[in-house]
């Protein structure tokens, strides 16, 4: 696995492009993102349906079609420079393949910022543009919106990007060791739900891969481990990141369930390593070669993540 296109970095007054690709979301929390973007010295543009919900199926901000073409047209904007989204939810699954990668590829590089369901953009950025990407807060995400840490960590990555060129979790060993890879991953239920999609990746072979979730209960979890073991997913992976478990089962039991299905990979494995959905996520970028030290709780990337 390489290391995938750096997009550049943001420069004050770039203007960044806000949209909605999974789920609905209150206005007032939008508004509240765009003050901190503001803040940061950046014109933020909302897309034309971030603040639509699905008539029938009301889990959706806004139809298949309109979230795409969303993100579509953001991207192809030339004045825009980034494309943050406003949060995670369901969705990205039914409408990323109504959108037009040959001409998003033509676009050329830019910044892409989510997390959540919106690991399958990531996968499909990293599979159909070979585009780093940037796993961190959401604009709209009240985890964002009220926790200065997770605003400093993104901030200094957008702008600068190589204050943050090592990422310490305060976090400790599962499986100790350290290894070398690309990073890439995100939303562990969504990661299994890509296997055998069209364009997707099928192995997580020389990656650093990054897991989390929420909202799971520990048979569901292990459930979505085995299928990647059983798929040979995992198959010549590098090393492991485990970051939050909100609202999952105690974490006792999810760390002997992640042992069981992690440990036999014989990689380095980190625990508690502060991505996801958790108060203070840090961002993580995705396709950057980097090291991983398990013992020490810390991910040292090669190179920043923005050029």
């Amino acid at each position: 696995m390489n290391p995938l296109t750096r997009p550049a970095r943001l420069v004050p007054g770039a203007r960044v492009a806000v949209v909605a690709p999974s789920g609905p979301l209150p206005e007032e929390r939008l508004q509240a993102g765009l003050d901190i973007l503001r803040g940061w010295d950046l014109e933020p543009v909302v897309a034309p349906h971030v603040l639509d919900r699905q008539p029938r199926f009301d889990y959706l901000a806004g139809t298949d079609a309109d979230r795409a073409r969303d993100l579509q047209e953001a991207w192809c904007d030339p004045s825009v420079s980034a494309v943050l989204c406003a949060r995670g939810g369901y969705g990205a699954l039914r409408m990323v393949d109504l959108l037009d990668w040959t001409a998003m590829r033509a676009a050329g590089p830019k910044v892409f910022v989510g997390y959540s369901d919106i690991t399958t953009l990531h996968e499909a950025f990293a599979a159909r543009m070979g585009l780093a990407t940037l796993h961190g807060p959401m604009t709209a995400a009240v985890d964002f919106l009220k926790n200065a840490r997770a605003q400093e960590h993104l901030r200094a990555t957008l702008f600068a990007p190589e204050e943050v060129q090592v990422i310490a979790s305060g976090g400790t060993a599962l499986v100790p060791g350290r290894a070398r890879g690309v990073t890439l991953g995100g939303c562990l239920s969504l990661l299994a739900a890509d296997i055998g999609a069209p364009g997707a990746r099928t192995s997580a072979r020389g990656g650093l891969l990054c897991l989390e979730d929420v909202g799971e209960e520990a048979y569901s979890l292990d459930r979505y481990l085995t299928q990647l073991l059983r798929a040979g997913w995992l198959e010549g992976v590098r090393g492991i990141l485990l970051g939050s478990w909100a609202e999952c089962d105690p974490y006792d039991t999810l760390r002997a369930l992640l042992l069981d299905r992690l440990g036999g990979l014989g990689v380095p494995v980190a625990e508690e390593f502060g991505f996801g959905h958790c108060d203070g996520a840090l961002t993580v970028p995705f396709g950057a070669a980097a090291e991983l030290d398990a013992d020490a709780g810390t991910l040292t990337l090669d190179e920043p993540a923005l050029a």
